[in-house]
């Protein structure tokens, strides 16, 4: 909110200063062209108009004032000066052309005087000086002079009572904006948060108590152990407070490194689904730099594939191929089990959608299924290098 009184103060003082010099030139182009004032008072009356112009500039960058006090000062000594060097016709010659400094000119800081009490007197006893000087020159109070200047500040009146009201409702409006973008980034942020808990879980702890249900069929007791004891170990870290980030699929670590090689990790991803008796074949490339949060939803987007080929597939054995080129790594995994109908697979189900899909599509990647009853399933993976 600061900011924005500090935007709009400073757009009120650079409008006086347009408004200002713009409607006191206007008024020189008038005198000069009239060819009514003597040359000396016409030079009196011209210096005082260019301090006047010369202290409207300066109020258009700090808004001082004195500034202000020397706006209106000069501009009714230009008036003065001026109507005081001829009368008759003339005088009101000179008159009708000074409206657009009485009515303009003088009454362009009523715009930026928000919260200064002594500005505001003093430009409003400014604006009644010059409809009585106004009034005397053209020799009436109805004349068309002192309408002209009268209109000029009720102009910039309203202009400036409509500026005050205004901003502040749209400065409020700003601010609920940003409030309501930050819910929803909020909003959006905690979603990521638990989707990702979700993925954890079903990563880690759910595919432990999988095996458990299942009596542990196909995988060695010491596998078992080993992996709920990793389970347990993440656990205990996520009740002290860490925020775990995923390095392989059953096993989260609390570091991270900013670039890993593919081909270090994948060794880990093998042995841990040999433990649990899936042989797992690999063919291609054998190192790939990738950055650490694409190495994260791939090797987990991996992991969960052959998981699903441990559990579903039936067959004691998967290939993983690797290929790379400039801009994205593949994997193809490929078994040679029971197969199913892509159709057949509830919507309800998250697991490939979530652990595998939306992972890599999350980091620029994606994820292919193709698979036939009889004819075994290929998962082709894809990740950003």
């Amino acid at each position: 909110m600061d900011l924005i009184a500090q935007e709009r103060d400073r757009l009120l003082r650079s409008t006086t200063r347009v408004v200002g010099i713009v409607c006191a030139l206007m008024s020189v182009i008038g005198i000069v062209s009239a060819f009514a004032v003597p040359a000396l008072p016409l030079a009196g009356g011209l210096v005082c108009i260019a301090l006047m112009i010369g202290a409207l500039g300066a109020f258009g960058w700090n808004g001082s004032l004195w500034w202000t006090g020397l706006v209106l000062v000069t501009g009714l000594g230009a008036m003065l000066v001026l109507l005081l060097a001829v009368e008759g016709d003339d005088r009101f010659n000179v008159a009708s052309a000074l409206v657009p400094l009485a009515g303009g000119a003088l009454s362009a800081p009523l715009m930026a005087q928000r919260g200064t009490p002594v500005g505001l007197v003093i430009t409003a006893l400014a604006g009644v000086a010059s409809l009585v000087i106004t009034a005397w020159a053209s020799g009436t109070p109805f004349s068309s002079p002192v309408v002209g200047v009268l209109l000029g500040w009720v102009l910039v009146a309203v202009v400036a009572y409509w500026i005050s009201r205004s901003i502040p409702r749209v400065a409020r409006r700003i601010y609920a904006i940003g409030n309501a973008h930050r819910a929803e980034r909020q909003a959006s942020e905690t979603e990521a948060q638990r989707r990702q808990g979700a993925r954890l879980l079903h990563d880690t702890v759910l595919a432990t108590l999988t095996l458990l249900a299942h009596s542990g069929v196909g995988v060695s007791e010491q596998a078992m152990r080993e992996q709920a004891a990793e389970d347990a170990r993440l656990l205990r870290h996520l009740r002290l407070g860490a925020t775990p980030q995923p390095q392989q699929s059953g096993d989260y670590s609390l570091t991270r490194t900013e670039e890993s090689p593919l081909g270090q990790t994948l060794e880990s991803v093998k042995q841990r689904f040999g433990r649990m008796g899936l042989e797992v074949a690999w063919h291609g490339t054998g190192q790939v730099l990738l950055p650490s949060h694409v190495l994260d939803a791939f090797l987990l987007a991996l992991a969960e594939c052959l998981e699903n080929v441990r559990r579903h597939a039936g067959v004691p054995e998967a290939h993983v191929t690797i290929v790379h080129d400039n801009e994205m790594v593949r994997a193809m995994v490929t078994d040679s089990g029971v197969g199913f109908e892509l159709d057949a697979v509830s919507a309800e189900r998250l697991g490939f959608k979530e652990s595998v899909v939306n992972r890599l599509r999350e980091v620029g990647g994606d994820a292919r299924l193709f698979s036939a009853p009889g004819s075994g399933t290929t998962v082709v993976l894809e990740a950003p290098r």
